[in-house]
């Protein structure tokens, strides 16, 4: 279990998105924090594939180093 606090500014769309939904405050928070997660282990994974290719480990399309 984790506890956050959320600046005081997220309270009322929070709330109000909640009972717009008809979900909890706790459904969209773990909902955003699972994506934002996944976006940045793409984004981290990305980066070290890029450091990769810049650092000549890969070939291009013509069989010659970067």
């Amino acid at each position: 279990m984790l506890t956050i606090h959320l600046p005081e500014e997220m309270d009322f769309p929070l709330k109000a998105l909640a009972k717009a939904t008809g979900r909890t405050e706790a459904h969209h928070v773990r909902k955003a924090t699972i994506e934002y997660l996944n976006d940045l282990e793409g984004a981290y994974i990305a980066g070290k594939r890029l450091v990769e290719i810049q650092g000549g480990r890969e070939l291009d399309e013509a069989g010659t180093s970067g």
